[in-house]
This record gives C-alpha cells, structure tokens and sequence, in this order.
C-alpha cells in the first residue's frame, strides 16, 4: 500500500473516531463472514458500532486526535474498535453477552483519556450504567422523604382512627 493510500486511510479514521470519547477494543479472531454480518446487524440494532482497523492507520489516527496514550491498545493482533450505545458500559456488557456464544475477546478500552487492560475493559460489564446509577441516586433521595412522610402521617392516622371511634360511640349513644 502506498504511503498516500496509507494517509488517506488514517485521515478517514480520524474523521470518524473524532467525536468518540469512549471506544472498546475487540479480538474477532475466528469468527466466519456470516457471523460477522449477523453480529453487525444484532448491534447496530443496539446502536453500537463496530470498525476493523489497521493497527498501524489506527495509531495514526489517534495521533492525529491527540489520544496518543489509546495507540498501545493498537500493538498487536486483529483489532475491531467498537463503541456507541449510551456509554461505553453499555458496549461492555453487550460484547460480554455476545462473548459466551461467539469467540470474541475484549483486549482493552479507552475510557475519557485513560487506557485499561483487557480484565478491566471486561470489568466494564459488570459496573452499573449512568441510567442504573441515576435510579439509585433518585431512590436514595427519597428515602429520607419516604420515612419523614410516614413519621408524620402514622400519628396523624392514629389521632383519625381515635376520632371516628369516638364519633361512632357518639352516634351509637345519641341513637
């Protein structure tokens, strides 16, 4: 390949990968063209996405984006980038549900400037996503509500019950 071809495959790559904060690294390693498509097609239906690169156009590319520390993910090996969904937490667990029927490996991910291992970019599948994350903090702040609520309303529902006991008796008594 020519040099000019070279270049113009890193600026491609560049354009593309421009706006991605977060991506996952993947081994597709053994994995036939119908399989291939039909995983595409299963999470692109997902709104994940998934690119095989040149390690060499890759790192390239990530010079060129200023995300120097992400081309050690590019050393070795047959790489597909993936990333999309909401986070990349998301594409972690997805890659990971996909990993017990179709021989693909997580080698690594690049999270917000920091670089991790492959057991930690599996690791991401098992961590909580920001939707998971803003049910549980929406449920810790109403606790403390929910118990001062019913602190206060089960002294005001005993003093109702006395009430409409006593108004009963009443009724009784003047019938």
């Amino acid at each position: 390949m020519s040099k000019s071809v070279k270049q113009l495959l890193a600026k491609e790559l560049s354009a593309k990968f421009d706006g991605v904060k977060e991506f996952l690294v993947v081994d597709i390693t053994g994995v036939d063209g119908i399989t291939n498509n039909l995983l595409r097609c299963e999470l692109r239906e997902k709104g994940i996405k998934l690119t095989m690169v040149r390690n060499a156009m890759m790192r390239q590319a990530l010079k060129s984006l200023e995300k120097d520390n992400a081309a050690e993910l590019f050393a070795t090996g047959c790489c597909t980038v993936a990333w999309g969904a909401d986070s990349v937490i998301d594409v972690a667990k997805e890659i990971e549900a996909l990993t017990k029927q179709k021989p693909l490996k997580c080698t690594g991910a690049y999270i917000d400037g920091t670089v991790l291992s492959a057991e930690a970019a599996q690791g991401l599948s098992k961590m909580k996503n920001r939707v998971e994350l803003v049910g549980e903090v929406v449920m810790l702040a109403k606790s403390p509500a929910r118990r001062l609520l019913s602190a206060i309303g089960s002294p005001a529902g005993i003093i109702a019950g006395c009430i409409k006991t006593l108004a009963e008796k009443e009724e009784k008594a003047a019938a």
